[in-house]
């Protein structure tokens, strides 16, 4: 294979390439920004930074691109460096993934085309698309909510793939998931380079010390710019203080909807093959430690005949169906189980095994209290290893039963003892999420990482049939020497430029500061990038879509505390509040839509202190919308026509984020509504 790096600078450059059966040795004097993919650069000038210069990367081949092996330096880097100081052995036959990537960069499509590639399912069988995204709620909205486990086997070795989630809000299980693998695959969008959450899952895995592929995905979008993302993605490496062979990474060129890969933008294999091939090459097999079983959990599922499964990596040992093992918190609190089945990822289900080696994933079932981050250890030497460490959540609501007139109607579980229950069993499987007891007995704190954190176990629990209500969306705060700090997010939004004032504008009005600013492609798009208060960004995403008119992409994560920012108007106007119970009337609603928009038509229940509506100007106002037309013994020639506009269709995301403090969102298993708070009842005009 040969290489070629161009600069268009005033500079110039003369290079040395390799021989590809022997591996570049880098002195520690090296500038990093000299060494690239395995080049050693030297030049007579200074080198431009790595930012400023036009860099045009290309990978040339011949036509066999998917059969040449290449010298991949991070698994060989890697395991020389780790391997000499625990000497330890690794399983050749087994590579341990997990693909991750920003949200909509195409993982979930990859996993798919992996799996139909490597013979998973019959020819004639049906498969639905985004196959992994199993969950009702993942599916409806188009996204990865869970990370799941699969398996797939090339040339004599097995591959386990775990497919994770993209937002931010669901970053602790991409941190959990690290702890099972080896290597990850970082998806890149070809257009869009690497995003918000790209950087933290990096990160994270860089600190694991994980060797790292780069996927280019959707290399077949009309303004792919592929020299640009690996450029951007080489300097995400320097700036979160890569090592030297990470820095030395494999970038494979890939369509995950066309299942076609290649070492080259324009040279692609007619399969995934050159990426099978560099995830056998660049990813090392998992290390084994020669001693007693040890097994960190790291994900629990439920099955209704055999209770609470236990997925995890086996770290060392060899773990037996019908053993008797120890449980672990720390090395003060332990007990005793007995594993009465084990399983295998084999292609894409469970198949039962009665032995499992150290290096491999596996479900354990049998221990009924399991919980994540406990190690399955063995009976009489078992030691723990270190507990799954998640970052804090930024983000609380409160949680309380329902206190409406309406309360019992709809849902099954409805008091405060079915609440509490159904919070703390979530935070078995949620790490990144807490609980706390509110200031009254039916009162909870629910924290997560994000308001779509909470939003989807809100979801969840609406689906199981239990009713209450929760308040709007508050920030965590911290105090530091008596200062308060309050968390601060790096929000990207890509908009047309026709559409940029007004983004702008409204993230300057929520005290965003802008730090970088870009074109997108060729479609005339523009990137903003602002470090903006996470108080900010509550009710953000709704206002963005209106002053774009739809068109503005908004994605957002955690970057630190910082100083308080001051005051934030979230809403400019107030909230149309019925007046009385009853059902709502044509002829009342006719004359209250003057008054703002409406979200309820006529017939509809609604009772007092009920939000029906937005007001057009600042403050509350209580209208009747069950007014009656008076009945009287004059005859009219005609019946009035009415004509009432289509009322608002708020869905849970959107009611949340519409909210105020003064104001709950009351939820049912089959309605959402707003309400007034009664308790901070404020006065109405």
């Amino acid at each position: 294979m040969e290489m070629a790096i161009s600069f268009n600078s005033s500079s110039s450059f003369s290079f040395s390439i390799p021989n590809p059966n022997s591996r570049t040795v880098y002195s520690s004097s090296t500038p990093l920004s000299k060494q690239l993919f395995g080049l050693s650069l030297s030049s007579s000038s200074t080198p431009p930074s790595f930012s400023t210069a036009k860099t045009a990367l290309k990978l040339r081949s011949g036509n066999s691109i998917s059969r040449k092996p290449i010298q991949c330096s991070v698994s060989q880097a890697t395991e020389t460096a780790t391997e000499k100081k625990s000497q330890l052995k690794r399983r050749r036959d087994i590579r341990n993934i997990a693909i991750v990537a920003h949200v909509d960069h195409g993982k979930t499509t990859l996993v798919d085309a992996m799996l139909k590639q490597a013979k998973v399912f019959r020819d004639n069988q049906f498969v639905q698309e985004r196959i992994m995204d199993s969950n009702d709620i993942e599916r409806e909205r188009g996204i990865t909510i869970l990370s799941k486990n699969t398996s797939i086997a090339f040339k004599d070795t097995k591959i386990n793939i775990i497919d994770t989630p993209g937002h931010s809000d669901f970053g602790g299980e991409v941190e959990r998931i690290l702890n099972m693998v080896e290597g990850i695959l970082l998806v890149v969008d070809s257009v869009e380079g690497p995003m918000p959450q790209t950087r933290f899952v990096l990160k994270k895995a860089l600190e694991f010390g994980h060797a790292v592929v780069v996927v280019v995905n959707k290399i077949d979008r009309p303004s792919a710019r592929p020299d640009f993302v690996i450029n951007s993605t080489f300097e995400l490496f320097i700036e979160l203080n890569a090592t030297d062979e990470q820095c030395d990474f494999q970038a494979i060129y890939a369509s995950g909807i066309k299942g076609q890969a290649g070492l080259s933008p324009e040279n692609l294999a007619e399969d995934l093959g050159p990426l099978f091939e560099a995830i056998i090459r660049c990813i090392p097999g998992p290390r084994i430690e020669d001693g007693a079983l040890q097994m960190l959990v790291t994900n629990i599922e439920y099955d209704e005949h055999k209770g609470r499964i236990a997925i995890g990596r086996l770290h060392a040992g060899v773990l037996q169906k019908g053993m008797d093992v120890r449980v672990c918190t720390s090395e003060d609190s332990c007990r005793f189980a007995r594993v009465s089945e084990l399983f295998v990822y084999e292609k894409f289900s469970r198949a039962p095994a009665s032995t499992v080696e150290a290096g491999d994933i596996c479900a354990v079932c049998g221990i009924d209290d399991i919980q994540i981050g406990e190690t399955i250890a063995d009976k009489s030497s078992g030691k723990p290893l270190p507990a799954i460490k998640v970052e804090e959540p930024t983000v609380k609501m409160s949680f309380s039963i329902n206190t409406s007139p309406f309360v019992g109607r709809e849902g099954k579980y409805v008091t405060s003892r079915n609440l509490r229950d159904r919070l703390y069993r979530e935070l078995e499987r949620n790490l990144a999420m807490k609980v706390e007891d509110g200031e009254t007995a039916d009162t909870f704190i629910v924290s997560g990482r994000g308001t779509l954190h909470i939003t989807i176990l809100i979801e969840n629990m609406r689906r199981e049939g239990y009713e209450f209500m929760v308040g709007p969306p508050k920030v965590i705060n911290k105090k530091v020497n008596d200062k308060v700090l309050e968390p601060f997010e790096i929000a990207t939004v890509e908009v047309p430029e026709e559409h940029m004032g007004a983004v702008v504008e409204l993230l300057g009005k929520r005290r965003g500061q802008m730090f970088d600013m870009q074109g997108v492609g060729s479609e005339g798009t523009t990137l903003l990038k602002y470090k903006i208060p996470t108080r900010g960004l509550l009710g953000l995403r709704n206002a963005i879509l209106t002053a774009s008119r739809g068109t503005a992409i908004l994605n957002t994560i955690f970057d630190s505390y910082g100083p308080w920012a001051g005051d934030i108007s979230t809403r400019d106007q107030g909230s149309l509040v019925a007046f009385e119970d009853g059902t709502s009337t044509s002829y009342a609603l006719s004359s209250s839509q003057d008054r703002g928009q409406m979200f309820i038509g006529p017939g509809v229940d609604v009772y007092k202190g009920q939000i029906v509506g937005i007001h057009q100007r600042p403050g509350d106002l209580s209208l009747n919308v069950c007014k009656k037309k008076a009945a009287t013994n004059i005859r009219s020639n005609k019946e009035q026509t009415v004509i009432l506009d289509t009322p608002l269709d708020y869905s849970l995301d959107d009611c949340i984020e519409y909210i105020q403090e003064d104001e709950l969102v009351e939820v049912t298993p089959s309605s959402i509504r707003m309400c007034k708070n009664p308790k901070l009842a404020k006065k109405s005009r």
